[in-house]
Order: C-alpha cells, then sequence, then structure tokens
C-alpha cells in the first residue's frame, strides 16, 4: 500500500447531487454545490457517486462535472472521482480522465448487473490500477451492485495493487470492518457508505463518512467525523443521534430522491429534478420529509 499524508482522505467526503435544469446538467448550480461543501467544513467531495445518479448521466457529462468539481475546490479539498461503471471500458475512460483532470483520488465501484466471480473483481481492478497513479478505494455496495468482496478477494487486490489504499463501505457489517483494519493495516482507508451507520463504524476505526446526508448537513456530518476521530464519543454519539433521523430518511424513497427534495426544501437547490427513470418525491413523501427537516431545526426559520 502507498504511503498517503495521514491527513489525506479522511473526515466528511461528500457524494453530491447531480443539479438538472430542464433535462441538463446544471454545472453552475454544481459548481456553487461544491463551495458549500467546503464553506461549511466538508473534508473533501466526492463526484459522480451513486446520489449523483451516474448511470442517468453520459460519459461527458460526468467527465464534465469532475472539471468543474475540481475548478470550483481550487485545492482546498480533495476531489475523489468516482470512475466506475459496469462497463470496464467506460471505467478505464473516465480513471484515465479523472488523472488527466485532476483527481485527487478514485472510488471504482464493483461492476454491477454482471455478477463477476471473485477471481475476476480482483483482475478488474488490478487493470483499472495499472492504468493511473492515483489513489484508488473500492466501493463495496452490494445492494445495488449484486456482488460482495470477500475479505480474501479484498487481501488479494491489496497484495496486487499498491495503489489501493482504501473502500466505501456501504454494508451493514461491522464486522467485516474490524477484519479489514485488522488484515490490511489501520492506515487502510474506511469510510462509512450506510448513512446510519456512521458512528458505529467510525467508533470501531473507520476513517471518515461518504455520507449523503452532508448534502443538507454538512457540517453536522463534519462535525460527528471530527469528534469520533479525536476520541470525543459523547459528543460524536449526541450527533449521532441529532442525525438519526435524517440518516434513515435517506432511505425513505429510492436515494437520492429525498435527498434532493430536502436540499430543494432548504433553498441549497433550485429543482429537485431527475432523469427517468428517476422521479422526484412524491406529495406524501414531501410531507413526511418536512417533518424531518422541521425535527432536526433546519426549517425553523422557511415556514
Amino acid at each position: 500500500m502507498i504511503a498517503l499524508d495521514d491527513k489525506f482522505l479522511r473526515g466528511s467526503i461528500t457524494p453530491l447531487v447531480t443539479p438538472l435544469r430542464d433535462g441538463k446538467v446544471d454545472y453552475d448550480a454544481y459548481a456553487g454545490l461544491v463551495r458549500y461543501q467546503v464553506d461549511n467544513g466538508s473534508h473533501g467531495v466526492l463526484v459522480n457517486g451513486t446520489t449523483a445518479e451516474p448511470s442517468t448521466l453520459t460519459l461527458v457529462e460526468r467527465k464534465e462535472l469532475l472539471r468543474v468539481a475540481v475548478q470550483a475546490a481550487g485545492g482546498r479539498v480533495p476531489v475523489v472521482a468516482a470512475t466506475g461503471s459496469q462497463s470496464h471500458k467506460e471505467t478505464v475512460e473516465l480513471t484515465e480522465a479523472a488523472e488527466r483532470d485532476g483527481a485527487n483520488a478514485l472510488l471504482v465501484v464493483t461492476p454491477y448487473y454482471v455478477r463477476p466471480p471473485q477471481r475476476g473483481l480482483a483482475a478488474f481492478y488490478r487493470d483499472v490500477a495499472s492504468r493511473t497513479r492515483l489513489p484508488l478505494m473500492i466501493y463495496h455496495i452490494p445492494g445495488r451492485t449484486a456482488i460482495d468482496v470477500e475479505m480474501d478477494t479484498l487481501r488479494q487486490i491489496a497484495d496486487e495493487v499498491p495503489t489501493l489504499v482504501g473502500i466505501k463501505h456501504a454494508v451493514a457489517d461491522l464486522g467485516l470492518v474490524t477484519d479489514m483494519l485488522k488484515v490490511l493495516g489501520p492506515q487502510f482507508r474506511v469510510f462509512v457508505g450506510l448513512e446510519e451507520y456512521s458512528f458505529p463504524m467510525m467508533a470501531v476505526g473507520a476513517c471518515g463518512l461518504m455520507n449523503a446526508v452532508a448534502n443538507v448537513a454538512p457540517r453536522l456530518v463534519a462535525d460527528l467525523a471530527n469528534a469520533t476521530a479525536a476520541g470525543d464519543l459523547a459528543r460524536a454519539r449526541a450527533l449521532h443521534f441529532s442525525l438519526y433521523e435524517l440518516n434513515k430518511a435517506v432511505f425513505f424513497d429510492t436515494n437520492p430522491i429525498p435527498m434532493k427534495y430536502m436540499m430543494r426544501r432548504l433553498g441549497i437547490l433550485a429543482r429537485n429534478e431527475h432523469r427517468l427513470p428517476m422521479m422526484p418525491a412524491t406529495p406524501e413523501l414531501e410531507a413526511r420529509l418536512d417533518g424531518v427537516l422541521r425535527r432536526a431545526g433546519l426549517l425553523e426559520d422557511r415556514d
């Protein structure tokens, strides 16, 4: 494993939504979202993660979103590029573009739909990593991809890919977090990708969060990451409970449907627009999310 600066790739790295306007990506609004995250304490931004609805975007749009993010961040925080696809060819194209366009690190999802064998996963990451010098993290989200990364496979990838530095772990499996850190060492970056497990997994040893809720409450999510990393577990536990209903709200419908509605409700986004087959929140969901925002104290001055 390559050595990283101890402060690099830690804390709250927000998986940004993709703003749309009349069916087109709103790049100006996206730049504003990047600046909003930097100004509110996030430790980095993730471009084209699940929350960005990347499967509804073209490769050209995904590349342009990264370029916009790099420019808007201006070196103040790391920009992580999610470059994975169900297609090896597309993953390679996005990965090579990410290095060329200034990304600081990569997040590559396990190929979805095809359900490859474990030896195929190892070969896939070995090949992708051979095409870039950037630090690489695996995105482990079997609920979306229908494939698990087994511990033996992860160990093999780590042995064969020096640039593998971490994983986004979006599974309700604390035991695997312990296994990863025990086998691969405490410098292996484990990012929590399942919102309600943010505090428990960081308490076990995860280095940070890639939490969709940071789109609406970046300061609170960053504070949770900071408090847990500092060992202030009483404050971290209090933040865990204050964020808990927001974290659950991510799953009231398919992510990022709830996120985009709440962002529009709070004035962070001008509109909560999606591309098919995704859809905006229903009136019933809107009312339910309004209740969440009120109880979180985020709507007090907006009604």
